[in-house]
């Protein structure tokens, strides 16, 4: 039986022995064992110290706290107005664009280089917009490439690499100088015309290059091209300098090869400068010569020879060939 004690001047309890159960605790190894929440597990898995882990939730609470704080600062403009006020300073300070230095300009106006340079409603040397200011030079028509740069205190220096012309295209009434991309370059005058091929036709600028190709092929004819006409927007049309015309069928390689003939054939019969105004190699299998109209051959054979010659069938007086 449990002992009893009575307390004197109070009630009696009865008192268990220490170590059973009965509403107290239960221990081991004399330390109370509390129950882990998933929370505990969780943390004694990770392989860092509790004081570690306290002061990483510092500082994420800090990093918090400075973002959010950024945050606003952007969203109320206070880094624009701070560079603002930078350069605003700059700018008194003498670190301002008021002298441009162009290079590599030879034929087109440099005041409009300079218009784009000075024109820029911040001309801050420190916030100066350089791609900006590249950007608007790319899309002046002489202009291929060009490389902005500061030197201070107040100097802008362009570097322009032009475009080289290589015709004059001339299309509805006007005459463009054009690069071998059938880029723009400026309106020519016809007072004033280079001594440049002239390219006639709609989008016979976007040809170009493939005319340049298709002479590559004749470089004894490249010389004396004066001009070509795009035809239907398909073929050429080739006048050389001696006043004759020669048409050439459709499609590149046909055109290369009945150029290769024609400068073959006029290497051997000369058939440039004799007075004959059209060669018409359109059809594989003819190659047609036409004369001007009222033309008095003083050696008829030398025409029938040719033709002979070259299986040519040399038309009538007015007859087109």
């Amino acid at each position: 039986m449990a002992e009893a004690r009575i307390r004197r001047g109070g009630t009696a309890r009865l008192s268990s022995p220490r170590g059973k159960a009965g509403g107290g605790r239960s221990t081991k190894g004399g330390r109370a064992l509390k129950r882990q929440s998933w929370v505990d597990r969780l943390i004694e898995l990770i392989p860092v110290s509790e004081a570690t882990l306290q002061r990483m939730a510092s500082w994420a609470i800090v990093a918090i706290v400075g973002g959010v704080a950024i945050a606003i600062a952007i969203f109320m403009g206070l880094p624009g107005m701070a560079r603002q006020q930078a350069a605003d300073i700059a700018a008194r300070a003498g670190f301002e664009v008021e002298k441009v230095e162009v290079r590599g300009v030879e034929r087109m106006d440099e005041q409009s280089v300079y218009n784009i340079a000075l024109g820029q409603v911040d001309r801050s040397m420190l916030s100066l917009d350089l791609p900006k200011v590249r950007t608007e030079m790319l899309k002046l028509g002489w202009v291929k490439d060009a490389r902005i740069s500061r030197r201070l205190p107040d100097t802008l220096v362009v570097d322009i690499v032009e475009r080289d012309p290589v015709a004059v295209w001339q299309h509805d009434g006007q005459l463009h100088l054009i690069d071998v991309q059938g880029v723009v370059l400026q309106s020519v005058a016809a007072n004033a015309v280079p001594d440049l091929p002239l390219v006639v036709g709609p989008n016979a600028n976007l040809q170009t290059a493939g005319l340049n190709k298709l002479m590559e092929n004749a470089p004894a004819l490249k010389p004396m091209l004066a001009g070509a006409t795009w035809v239907g927007n398909r073929r050429w049309d080739l006048r050389f300098q001696s006043g004759e015309t020669l048409s050439l069928p459709e499609g590149d390689k046909e055109s290369a090869s009945a150029l290769v003939n024609f400068a073959r054939m006029d290497g051997v019969n000369r058939l440039l400068g004799r007075g004959i105004v059209k060669f018409d190699m359109r059809d594989p299998d003819r190659f047609v010569l036409r004369l001007p109209q009222g033309r008095v051959e003083e050696k008829p054979t030398d025409a029938a020879a040719t033709g002979k010659l070259l299986g040519a069938k040399a038309p009538a007086e007015g007859e087109e060939g």
